[in-house]
């Protein structure tokens, strides 16, 4: 998977390849232009959430912009050979993070979902804003313990606990205790 400075490239690769431009992919997408400049000039870390907008906007899987290479068969991906992804933050503009991904499906070409595993870091109040996009999300804890805002409810889960839900609901995954925890986290965003 490649680093997230290859994200903010791809999106501008495959925008300018689309002739469209930033203001028209701001209008699409329902993000401020500012915001997908300072992704694509690698400024900021983005969400997933302006990740899917974006993708869905241009026309593309969100994978066209996490891939590196695509495999038609299975992939299978061995423990301890997760591939470093990105880091991500749910703040708009700001580029802290606090959750990294390790794609277990990164080379798997043509795939509806994305299966991850997620360090998730304790992080300020502010980091946890909740976002919203098309698709369905299903986490299982790990490692720790998280907390899930959806929508006007509060989940807590533990090791062993899992959630399913549809990622349309404004949302936010976190730590629970103030430990990191690890999670796997399957992401489905319809093309």
């Amino acid at each position: 998977m490649p680093s997230i400075k290859n994200v903010g490239e791809k999106i501008r690769q495959v925008r300018e390849m689309k002739n469209i431009n930033i203001e028209e992919l701001a209008i699409r997408s329902n993000l401020d232009s500012e915001q997908i400049v300072q992704i694509e000039e690698n400024k900021v870390i983005p969400s997933l959430a302006p990740l899917i907008k974006i993708a869905r906007s241009l026309g593309v899987r969100l994978g066209t912009f996490l891939d590196d290479s695509e495999q038609l068969g299975p992939v299978v991906t061995l423990a301890g050979e997760e591939k470093k992804g990105a880091s991500f933050s749910n703040k708009n503009l700001k580029a802290r993070s606090h959750m990294d991904f390790f794609a277990l499906a990164s080379d798997k070409a043509g795939r509806h979902m994305e299966p991850f595993i997620v360090d998730i870091k304790p992080g300020e109040a502010n980091d946890y804003m909740l976002s919203s996009h098309e698709g369905e999300e299903f986490i299982y804890v790990l490692e720790g313990s998280v907390e899930i805002n959806y929508g006007k409810d509060v989940y807590v889960l533990q090791v062993g606990d899992s959630i399913y839900y549809d990622s349309i609901v404004n949302h936010n995954v976190h730590v629970h205790a103030e430990q990191p925890s690890k999670i796997l986290a399957v992401v489905y965003a319809p093309f």
